[in-house]
Formats: C-alpha cells, sequence, structure tokens
C-alpha cells in the first residue's frame, strides 16, 4: 500500500504595510533590518506619503546602509525653502496670473532633484519586491494604488502634501499625498492576497510654532492624517481578513520634518517595536494556513 502524503501547508504571505509619517518612516529601515535577521521573506510592500520612500528603496534592492544615507540626503531644509511664488500669486489673482487648479506654496525643483538619486529611471516592473505606491485624486478624493510605471513619480505623487507641492500628473490625473486618503493603507494588502501584514503606522508630527503659511500647511496636515489614522486603524482592526500585526515605534521626544540627527534613533526605534511583536508574528507565521 502506498503512504499516504499529507500536503504541506502553502508559506504565508507577508506584507509591510509602511504609512505617513515623514522622517518617522526611517524606522521602517529598523523592522527591515529585524525581518532580515530572522529569515522572514516579504511578498509585497505598501507604501504612503514618506512610507513610500522606503517601500520604493526595499523593493528596488536596496541594502539599509544605502537607504540610511539617502534618507539623511534627501530630508534637508532645501526641499521646502524656495516658494513658488507665481502659484501662490495665482491663487490670489487668478485672472492676471493663470490659476491652474492647484495651489503649491513651495517649488518642488529641489523634491524633484533628492528623488532622481534613488529612484530616477526605476520602474515598478524591476522592483525584487512587488511595490505598491498610494496616492490621492484631487479630483474626486478616490484612493490611487500605484503599481506600475516609473516609481519616481509615483513617490512624487504620493509625497504631494497638500498647498506645500503642487499635484502630480500621472495618467491623466493629479495625485495628492496618499495619507489624504488612507495615512495607512492596510487594505492594499488585504487585496493583494497578503497572509499577515506588519503595519508600521505614525502620526504626524506637529510643528512647535506655526510661524509660516508652510509651517500652517504642515499643522492642517498633521491633524487629518493623526485623526484619519485612528479611524483606519480601528476598523481594520475590527474588520480584517487577514492577521494584521501593528509595528508603532514609541518615540520618547519629538521627531519633526527635517530632524534628520535623529535618524539613527528612528531605526533603532524600528528595530525595537519590531522585536516586541516577534512572538506574535512567528504564531502567525507558523500557524495552519486557512
Amino acid at each position: 500500500m502506498d503512504a499516504v502524503t499529507t500536503p504541506q501547508p502553502k508559506r504565508k504571505r507577508v506584507a509591510l504595510v509602511i504609512g505617513a509619517g515623514s522622517v518617522k518612516c526611517a524606522a521602517a529601515l529598523g523592522m527591515w533590518k529585524v525581518l532580515q535577521r530572522e529569515g522572514i521573506d516579504i511578498d509585497m510592500v505598501v507604501g504612503c506619503s514618506g512610507g513610500s520612500l522606503y517601500a520604493s528603496v526595499m523593493a528596488l534592492g536596496y541594502d539599509p546602509a544605502t537607504c540610511e544615507r539617502l534618507t539623511a540626503e534627501l530630508w534637508t531644509p532645501e526641499l521646502t525653502r524656495r516658494r513658488n511664488l507665481r502659484s501662490m500669486l495665482a491663487a490670489v489673482l487668478p485672472r492676471v496670473f493663470g490659476f491652474d487648479g492647484s495651489l503649491s506654496m513651495v517649488d518642488d525643483r529641489a523634491l524633484l532633484r533628492a528623488l532622481d538619486t534613488p529612484f530616477g529611471g526605476r520602474r515598478f516592473e524591476e522592483a525584487a519586491i512587488p511595490l505598491h505606491i498610494v496616492a490621492t485624486d484631487l479630483n474626486d478624493g478616490q484612493k490611487v494604488v500605484l503599481s506600475k510605471g516609473s516609481v519616481r513619480d509615483a513617490v512624487r505623487a504620493s509625497v504631494a502634501i497638500p498647498y506645500v507641492w503642487k499635484p502630480w500628473e500621472i495618467d491623466g490625473r493629479q495625485l495628492l499625498d496618499g495619507c489624504v486618503s488612507d495615512p495607512l493603507p492596510v487594505d492594499v494588502a488585504i487585496r493583494e492576497g497578503a497572509d499577515v501584514i506588519l503595519a508600521m503606522g505614525f502620526e504626524s508630527p506637529y510643528p512647535s510654532r506655526i510661524r509660516s503659511a508652510t509651517r500652517y500647511a504642515f499643522q492642517v496636515n498633521s491633524i487629518y492624517t493623526n485623526n484619519l489614522l485612528r479611524a483606519n486603524y480601528a476598523f481594520h482592526n475590527l474588520a480584517h481578513h487577514a492577521e494584521i500585526i501593528p509595528i508603532l515605534p514609541d518615540f520618547d521626544r519629538p521627531v519633526r520634518l527635517f530632524d534628520t540627527h535623529l535618524i539613527p534613533y528612528v531605526i533603532e526605534e524600528g528595530e525595537r517595536a519590531t522585536e516586541a511583536q516577534l512572538p506574535h508574528l512567528h504564531r502567525a507565521l507558523e500557524a495552519a494556513h486557512a
């Protein structure tokens, strides 16, 4: 009589979801280090706003040390130093300067130069790990998931903070910051078939003082992002279709937009938060596949 063989369960599909959070998103590099050390393979990466930067460098195969260096080079005050005077004048005097339907207080040329270094010419199709980047359609407010084409354009759209940088056009759609529709897009990983989701989310920092129109825009952005984050996370905890493991670094000091000197600390906190969830993660991976 032939021996009866028991079919082996399929390996569970693991997704990383990295939410909005500017420099705090560097904590994803700490999470990545822990997963590499534990030998846990990643099947997809989802990024939103600042998290799209880290999702992209991971998917494209950069090593953690290179990612840390690129982060320090990217997040500099130079990004918001040059004002977009024409756009601001067009908003005040639309008939004179020709208002084009969007407002940006900051010229985006420095941002584009910074994104060209890691992402210029790179495409989703060449990613070693499937990559999904979330943005928001300016015209109807719908969440837009970008999974093909130019990675630089997708990241540029996903970080287009309202009023700060202008929306970015992709395939005829004007796209804004992904955090406007979902600062922690867990549902994208669910829809793509993930069984275990590591969801790294952050509350956006508030400026220490509102001393300019730009800081006012960052303040408003932080308010709605944080409220939306809490609401969406509560919903997915109540009605989810996958194992969602929160990775929520606990920072004991303020980490603001250009605090790149805190990047080593932020990465360490990402490692610590991930290590705290390792028992839960291993149990989820070892459980019988449904």
